[in-house]
Formats: structure tokens, C-alpha cells, sequence
């Protein structure tokens, strides 16, 4: 029996949760693009698919999360997938993983990893799974967190013929290299088509192309230069 929950069952989880505190977002993150329109994405032109990865690792950047992840070492990555085929595709078995240059392979935070991190004077170290993150509810887990991954977290699993999905997963990179994105690359693998039937080829983003297209030569990230804890 698997020890997490289903990523349809957490989104549903999750609403329940918005409806009973009816609060919502005082800001709204920019709709997606098409995954190649970011600076930083892989596509595999026979499978008709392209996967894109914009990180922020300046909280001026993602200003309409409720609270202050890139501040706490937690890295939010918008990821994009592209489905430009006839065939929908199901991320239920998905495996995205962020690898430094260290190689170091870091799984998407839970939300009890984030609620740790941000509440909590110690780092979050719960259990981890590499996989698009599935809540495991051993605690209570802050109402902000959870409305921040109601509004900008995956709210499906299935990414349409000829659509584009999204949604921020966060990396716990406090005790990563600054700049913890140089050489760093996003690992996507175990997209199958919702039929099943096949299983598309892993993907690798690297993030130099976004250090590229976004970093002057020598300018550091906010991700990592604080310490800092909420009361």
C-alpha cells in the first residue's frame, strides 16, 4: 500500500481546506506560457512534448506567494509542460527532481518539509518522495502554505492534448553551493500517456540557460543569503 496520498486526492484536500477559511490570493502569479517560451526548457520533438523550469530565487520575483520561502533556503520552480501531441498525458507516477552541480538529487519539499522550514528553528527533514509533492499530514501545515499551493501548485494531474500545465514545486537548497542554481539541472521523468501505454523519455532542464538569460555575471541569488525565521 503506498504511504502517500494521490496528488487528485491532495488537490482535493487542499480546496476543502480554501473553502472552509474562503480567503484568496491578494496577488496573482502571470498566467503560463507555452514551455518554449521560457529561457530554460528540454523538448522532445517526437514525442510532441516540451518541459520548462523558471525558478525564483529572488522573492521580488514571486512577490505573490503569501509567505517568504526564497528567504527560509526553499527554491520555487515554476515547472511548464507543454503537450503539443494528440495524446493527453498523466503525471500521476512523476518524478522531478532538481540536481546541483554536486549532483546532489533533491526531491519537490512536502508541505510539512515547507511548514518545518518556515515555523520551525530547525531545517525541515521530514520524509521526502520524489514525486510531484504528496501531503503526508503527521501536522498541522500553516493555512498560507497550503492556499499558496491551492493557487500557484499543480492542480491536475492529467495535461491535455494541446495544452500547457504548471505549477511551483520548492527545493529545499539551504545547505546547497551559492549560487545553488550554476550547473544545477531539473530531472523529469515517469510522464506516461493517460492511456498508459507509453512512457515518454526523461527530460533535463538545465538552469544555466535561465543564469543566462537572467544573472549579470557575479550577482548572487536571495535564495540562500538569509537565515532568517518567522515568529
Amino acid at each position: 500500500m503506498k504511504s502517500y496520498q494521490s496528488l487528485s486526492s491532495r488537490i482535493v484536500l487542499t480546496t476543502c481546506l480554501l473553502a472552509s477559511c474562503a480567503l484568496a490570493a491578494d496577488k496573482k502569479a502571470p498566467p503560463p506560457k507555452p514551455a518554449n517560451q521560457y529561457a530554460a526548457f528540454d523538448t522532445h520533438p517526437n514525442e510532441h512534448v516540451t518541459i520548462a523550469a523558471e525558478p525564483c530565487d529572488d522573492s521580488k520575483d514571486c512577490a505573490f506567494f503569501r509567505l517568504p520561502y526564497v528567504q527560509h533556503g526553499l527554491l520555487p520552480v515554476l515547472v511548464i509542460i507543454t503537450n503539443d501531441g494528440d495524446t493527453a498525458l498523466s503525471l500521476e507516477d512523476v518524478r522531478i527532481q532538481f540536481i546541483s552541480a554536486n549532483n546532489d538529487k533533491l526531491p519537490a519539499a512536502l508541505l510539512e518539509d515547507i511548514n518545518r522550514r518556515l515555523f520551525s528553528a530547525q531545517s525541515a527533514k521530514g520524509t521526502r518522495i520524489p514525486i510531484i509533492p504528496i501531503t503526508i499530514h503527521h501536522a498541522p501545515v500553516d493555512k498560507k502554505i497550503t492556499q499558496d499551493d491551492a493557487d500557484f501548485g499543480f492542480n491536475s494531474t492529467v495535461v491535455n492534448a494541446h495544452s500547457t500545465l504548471a505549477g511551483y514545486l520548492f527545493y529545499d537548497i539551504k545547505e546547497l553551493d551559492d549560487p545553488a542554481l550554476k550547473h544545477a539541472e531539473l530531472y523529469i521523468k515517469m510522464i506516461h500517456t493517460l492511456d498508459n501505454k507509453h512512457e515518454l523519455f526523461a527530460f533535463t532542464v538545465p538552469f544555466d540557460k535561465w543564469l543566462a538569460a537572467n544573472r549579470q555575471p557575479g550577482q548572487k541569488s536571495a535564495a540562500q543569503s538569509s537565515n532568517a525565521t518567522l515568529p
